[in-house]
């Protein structure tokens, strides 16, 4: 399965994801995205270093695709979730990649999260 399948068919095809994107840690290389959603390098290693220590995101605000989202919290250096009015987005972390997702006024944040989620703990069981 290519890296696009899964967030084209497992992410925004469950309707609860807006956009998304993979990203790998080691060289901060985009590995899939939906059409338009680009994390800037910058971004991806704020959200990167976010997940050992949050405490840039908290007094910063995370950005992803040149939005800034208010942080909310990171859940065990897992889960980095952000929100921007009434839309938000996700952030799941394995040893190869980063998963990030957002969400509009339309999709509950928990199903956001969870799908997204789902997907990550798919992935780091296969040891990625």
């Amino acid at each position: 399965m290519s890296w696009q399948s899964y967030v084209d068919d497992h992410l925004i095809a469950s309707g609860n994801v807006t956009q998304a994107t993979i990203i790998g840690v080691k060289d901060v290389d985009v590995w899939a995205q939906s059409p338009g959603f680009e994390v800037s390098p910058d971004e991806a290693k704020a959200l990167i270093a976010g997940f050992s220590d949050a405490t840039a995101l908290q007094a910063n605000g995370i950005f992803a695709n040149k939005e800034k989202y208010m942080f909310i919290k990171c859940t065990d250096g897992k889960e980095i979730l952000g929100k921007k009015g009434t839309s938000g987005m996700c952030a799941f972390k394995g040893s190869t990649f980063i998963m990030i997702a957002v969400h509009d006024e339309s999709i509950t944040p928990g199903n956001c999260s969870a799908t997204t989620g789902k997907l990550a703990d798919y992935l780091i069981e296969q040891g990625m």
